[in-house]
């Protein structure tokens, strides 16, 4: 049972196992009674009521029994019960008229009785059965209560101190000296408490030193307590505390935040005696109490009715160390019924004290040039709304409410359904069979393995005890079935299973209670959005979210990596226990004993040995004959039915109970989460109020595409068109003498062993990828398929750069080609005059034939095609399949669609599209770079300056390549000419794109190898040669165009690589205000050692490591160029907004409706110029300069030095005029 309900009342269990009547039982009744006493309580309650009840009816029934067995020893045929006596009355009838002969009428009397008695026997046997069963649930919850107790008396509450008089003290205290009572030794320890030493040194370390060391061991430890508390196990937490306070080197690990947090326990419940024990530890450590401290002392006075005398000495001490009462109030988050406590125990010092009201939210403008129209007050303005009735987005609203309560989300599968043949239903029974056998063995490991964590609990050390209590038990079964029922057939890494488990307990660790308040409040917020609603004054969501009065939302602290992998091993190691099958499933003849459904073996994977857990092959067998249909998603992995909150800090925003960080990163790290709390408020308003525009775009499942990707996934894919061929088309290993077994043969010399081995590597790698890429199609797919009558919403947030994406991470717009084709506005636009054009110019850009074409080129050319467009549209598998050479195809087959249903409106203008039209930037990265460095010649060619037809940067590479290839061929090199007739904008369209995003040589020639592999007529034999030689040709092609752009980067690495080698990693602080840091330090190894296998896994984020400087330097480009691309971004979506577009983006590619492209176009090509227009390089140069130069301790150090001449010299600007950028065409087209 789990220790969270470990705290029902004792004495109701004691009441319900007293069973008068009973006397086997008499003797326990007596050792309860000892216990909680035989008074029973002239008022029960309803629960106190039912427990009576049921023993009443026991009573009852134990009479009843005693009877019928007298009655039939006996033989006796009346029996008191009104049916039976009137049958005796109706069979003695016949004896007094005669009808009936007296022997049968005394026969039918006599076996009467017996008959009912023996159904009354049997009845009374059921009843008895019943209550036996409910009579040991009780017992075994009893003996679980008196087992807590008892442990609960081992664990230490005096606290062993370091400090001679303070223990003396101590001692002379819990003596009770009469004029010493306790309320007012508190105020004499305050009073001697030191002034030196603060809580929040101790709590937040210096960055560098030693110190910082301790930083995880100080995490571990901090959410350790905090979990004790929120699963009742606050005892434990006091026993951790004192038992890491006795000892001098576990005290160093203690903060001030620790010793509050027992604290605060201790005072919800009212226990002032273990709450001074934690004081005098406090004092003990050298640390000052805070407000904090003063709210948990005074609360826990305010429960206990103390005098006034003592609560104004407290407060006196407070003011004394410079805490203002009024801070109590407002710097505290507290519980309303905490509030009051503490209100009713400072009135008692001070009966005319008011508190403070709760702040108005402070006016805060965000001062930023690029944000002040948005921010500017204008009653004119008119945000769009969405087509939703309010009472349609309160249906909604209440639909996502029950979804995230029940955490998870089960949709059906669209796997095709098999025929259900008695093979089929057989292997579904055994499932279902297994699966409660597993269930029962499940819950079993799980209190074994509560039992052996609280024994190391209680011996002081830092189990996973409290860890394991924070979901029930039946919520953590129900994820480890759901986690052996996912397991891909070749198996997943122990490590990699054990960080997914402990990532979903603590995403689901705490749900927010207040869903009524919430629903009020949201309800109020939808009048914004809804369409049938009007509010006084136009303003932003997240405006209008704060003007109601919504409290923050408590800040949830991550936990750190080794927490995360360590409980999640102990999960996966307490299934690879509990599930087992009877071995006939493996072996049909075997013996009926069990085997273990999952194996940990040992694989070697990129040259390293991991541990795998792998699921039975008879099993794997088991479910794909059984062809369940359900998949099971966290809620949180799905789009949301209502629109999301919101954005209003780092960590409140997006769905309605779980909670979600604005910014993402590697679990464990904090350090990003650290410098956005740091930030004033005002500076992230423009990020927040961007995320909250990107999530609020509804959308809906395209159903005519759904529907034929469909037909195809069920059938047997087509990887041509990015449908996923299922695992039955992968290939085998090789058979005959290619065999693995052919390796052993004598004859087989050690080159074409060799062969073989990569060969078989070869296969099993491209089946792993094929059975990978099916599983994101089918995720995807089932989910749109749940989706396809419903409007939904994405919530997005971003990473540590600024670039945002959406939550849900298996279905969005981020995808690839056929995820895009998927989804469309759920509210729809008339195209207007020129809609039907800008379509028109979208499906050819998704052919991407015309690249270096005019627009108006482009639409002439779709009216060329328009025979092929309305048969791609009418017959997309049947007919002359146009659709399928494109690009993009299922993107371009949507559009065709679209085309055909516009064209045969009676008037196109009318017609309502929901159909999304990008417009997608010029190799964006270097459009960035040429605008920073003003270099015309690079402006040029990424499309900022105006030109009668568009310069294609990627076809121009592709151009230069080639140049180089015909003169190698012509000098006979063989690749050269192999190459002939190969080279396309599509091969080296990845390689330029991601060059200036820091791609290195290896990774741009993995990406021209896959581009290679996909051209079918390319001999395959040279793929690997002729990558190599692509990629090193695509690099001196650039060097030549785009040399104007190479200073800004040496500048960029140089001045990342001189920062790394001060000892700190890069920050900056982006064009919108906000602040980034590059996540990448030297590996530190954590090792979890015990269970199936030692686990060891690398950290990149633990701040206490130096610099990774290779990293640092290598990423600082490419990420502070995302950071401007993600500006300009937010910049467009937020006036966008303001014009009343609908408008989301996939990074650098911009979506709208195809009525409001030309408006959307304008104004991204203002933002550009107003971001451009900002001293950006000069204004990073002074942020570097005085965050990292500034400091006196370390300005004589030569990397410092260094550091302040590069920075310093700052890349000169050339001479291109950013004005003309705003009449730029094909800036983005």
């Amino acid at each position: 049972m789990s220790a969270v309900r470990w705290g029902r009342g004792a004495a109701g269990f004691g009441r319900a196992l007293w069973p008068a009547g009973a006397p086997g039982l008499l003797a326990e009744e007596g050792a309860l009674g000892a216990v909680w006493g035989r008074k029973r309580s002239s008022t029960a309650s309803p629960c106190e009521q039912d427990r009576r009840k049921d023993w009443g009816h026991a009573e009852l029934l134990e009479v009843l029994k005693a009877r019928v067995r007298q009655l039939q020893a006996e033989g006796v045929a009346e029996v008191t019960v009104k049916r039976v006596a009137k049958r005796v009355a109706v069979a003695r009838a016949p004896e007094a008229g005669g009808a009936q002969p007296p022997r049968q009428a005394q026969a039918g009397a006599e076996g009467a009785a017996p008959m009912l008695s023996s159904r009354w026997a049997q009845k009374l046997d059921d009843d008895q059965r019943l209550m036996e069963r409910r009579k040991q649930r009780l017992e075994g919850k009893l003996q679980k209560h008196v087992e807590k107790v008892a442990w609960q008396k081992q664990l230490r509450s005096e606290p062993r101190l370091l400090s001679r008089k303070l223990a003396s003290q101590l001692q002379h205290w819990e003596q009770g000296v009469p004029r010493s009572p306790w309320e007012e030794q508190l105020a004499q320890l305050l009073q001697e408490a030191p002034q030196g030493r603060s809580g929040e040194a101790a709590a937040a370390p210096a960055d560098r030193g030693p110190e910082s060391r301790l930083e995880g061991q100080r995490q571990r430890l901090l959410s350790f307590f905090e979990c004790c508390l929120l699963t009742g196990n606050l005892p434990l937490a006091h026993h951790v505390l004192v038992t890491h306070h006795s000892k001098s080197q576990q005290q160093r690990l203690l903060t001030l935040s620790m010793y509050n947090l027992v604290m605060l326990g201790w005072a919800r419940q009212g226990s002032f005696k273990e709450l001074m024990y934690v004081f005098f530890m406090l004092k003990d450590a050298g640390l000052a109490p805070d407000l904090r401290s003063y709210a948990a002392a005074l609360q826990c006075m305010g429960r206990l009715d103390q005098d006034a005398g003592t609560i104004r000495r407290c407060l006196k001490q407070m003011a004394q160390h410079g805490l203002q009462l009024q801070g109590l109030f407002t710097a505290v988050p507290l519980s309303a019924e905490e509030r009051a406590e503490l209100l009713r125990a400072v009135r008692k010092a001070k009966p005319a004290f008011t508190p403070p009201r709760p702040p108005a939210p402070p006016l805060q403008v965000n001062t930023s040039p690029l944000l002040r129209e948005i921010y500017a007050k204008d009653p004119t303005v008119s945000y769009p709304r969405l087509h939703l009735s309010l009472k349609e987005l309160q249906g909604l609203f209440r639909q996502q409410l029950r979804v995230e309560m029940a955490t998870t989300v089960t949709v059906e599968s669209v796997e095709k359904v098999p025929l259900l043949t008695k093979e089929v239903l057989h292997a579904r029974k055994t499932l279902a069979g297994l699966r409660t056998r597993w269930r029962t063995a499940l819950y079993r490991e799980l209190q074994e393995t509560k039992e052996s964590e609280a024994h190391a609990a209680r011996e002081g050390r830092l189990s996973l005890f409290p860890y394991l209590c924070l979901l029930s038990e039946k919520e953590v079964v129900g994820m480890l079935l759901q986690t052996l029922q996912a397991l891909p057939a070749q198996g997943e890494s122990l490590l990699f299973l054990a960080h997914e488990l402990g990532l979903r307990v603590f995403k689901r660790k705490q749900l927010r209670n207040e869903v009524q308040e919430l629903e009020q409040r949201y309800s109020k917020y939808l009048h914004l959005l809804a369409s049938d609603t009007q509010v006084a004054e136009p303003c932003l969501p997240r405006q209008h979210w704060e003007a109601l009065g919504v409290p923050e939302a408590p800040h949830e602290q991550p936990w750190p990596m080794s927490v995360v992998v360590q409980l999640g091993k102990q999960l996966a190691e307490v299934l690879v226990r509990a599930a087992q099958m009877p071995s006939s499933l493996a072996a049909p003849r075997s013996p009926g004993t069990l085997i273990p459904v999952l194996y940990h073996v040992y694989s070697f994977r990129s040259f390293r040995q991991i541990g795998i857990l792998k699921p039975h092959p008879a099993f794997t067998q088991l479910l794909e004959t059984a062809a369940e249909r359900t998949l099971t998603f966290e809620s949180t992995d799905v789009p949301m039915l209502c629109p999301p909150l919101p954005w209003t800090s780092p960590h409140s925003g997006a769905f309605l109970l779980s909670p979600t960080k604005m910014m993402r990163s590697v679990e464990g790290s904090q350090q990003h989460q650290l410098l956005l709390e740091r930030c004033p408020p005002a500076e992230l308003h423009g990020a927040l109020d961007a995320l909250t525009q990107l999530g609020n775009c509804a959308w809906r499942v395209n159903g005519r595409i759904l529907d034929l990707v469909l037909e195809l996934f069920t059938d047997k894919g087509c990887p041509r068109l990015g449908v996923p061929a299922p695992p039955s088309e992968a290939p085998r290993p090789p058979e005959g003498r290619q065999a693995p077994k052919g390796c052993l043969l004598p004859e087989v010399s050690p080159a074409e062993k060799a062969e073989m081995r990569r060969e078989l590597a070869r296969r099993l790698k491209v089946a792993r990828e094929m059975q990978s890429l099916r599983a994101d199609a089918l995720y995807r797919l089932s989910l749109a398929q749940h989706l396809r009558h419903r409007v939904f919403w994405l919530p997005h947030n971003m990473d540590f750069r600024g670039r945002t994406y959406p939550c849900s991470p298996h279905f969005n717009h981020l995808g690839s080609d056929l995820a895009r084709a998927l989804l469309e506005f759920a509210q729809g636009r008339p195209l207007g005059p020129h809609g039907l054009n800008w379509l028109k110019i979208h499906l050819v850009n998704l052919t991407g034939l015309k690249k270096r074409e005019s627009l108006q080129a482009r639409r002439d050319y779709a009216d060329e095609l328009m025979e092929d467009i309305l048969d791609s549209a009418d017959r997309p598998m049947t007919g002359r399949k146009w659709w399928m050479e494109a690009d993009e195809p299922w993107q371009a087959l949507a559009c065709c669609m679209e085309v055909a249903q516009a064209v045969r409106a009676p008037d196109p203008a009318a017609y309502v599209s929901h159909f999304p039209v990008h417009q997608d930037g010029s190799c964006n990265g270097l459009q960035h770079y040429a605008a920073l460095g003003r270099d015309s010649v690079g402006a040029a060619s990424v499309n900022l300056l105006p030109l009668d037809l568009p310069q294609d940067v990627y076809s121009e590479v592709a151009a230069q390549v080639e140049v180089f290839r015909r003169q190698d061929a012509e000098q006979g090199v063989r690749v050269a000419q192999v190459l002939e007739g190969f080279i396309s904008r599509k091969v080296v369209k990845q390689t330029v794109m991601t060059v200036v995003y820091g791609v290195t040589r290896y990774g741009g020639r993995l990406q021209i190898e896959k581009r290679l592999r996909e051209i079918h007529d390319f001999p395959q034999d040279f793929v690997w040669e002729a990558s190599h030689y692509l990629v090193r040709q695509v690099f001196n092609s650039l060097q030549e165009m785009f040399s104007g752009t190479r200073s800004i980067q040496r500048w960029l690495t140089e001045s990342a690589r001189l920062i790394s080698h001060t000892g700190s990693a890069v920050e900056w602080v982006t064009p919108l205000g906000i602040p980034v840091i590059q996540p990448y330090h030297r590996d530190s190894k954590v090792m979890i050692k015990g269970g199936l296998q030692s686990l060891t896994f690398s950290s990149s984020v633990d701040t206490s490591q130096k610099p990774n400087t290779l990293k640092q330097k290598n990423g600082f480009p490419p990420n502070f160029i995302h950071s401007l691309d993600s500006s300009h971004m937010m910049l467009t979506a937020l006036h966008c907004y303001r014009k009343g577009l609908t408008f989301v983006s996939v990074h650098d590619c911009f979506w709208t409706h195809a009525a409001d492209v030309a408006v959307m176009n304008q104004v991204c090509r203002e933002q550009f110029v107003r971001l451009h227009s900002q001293p950006i390089l000069h204004n990073l140069s002074r942020f570097l300069i005085k965050r990292f130069c500034s400091d006196p301790r370390t300005s004589k150090s030569i990397w410092v030095s260094r550091l302040m001449d590069t920075l310093l010299s700052v890349p000169k600007a050339g001479t291109f005029n950013l004005e003309q950028v705003k009449h730029s065409t094909y800036f983005f087209s």
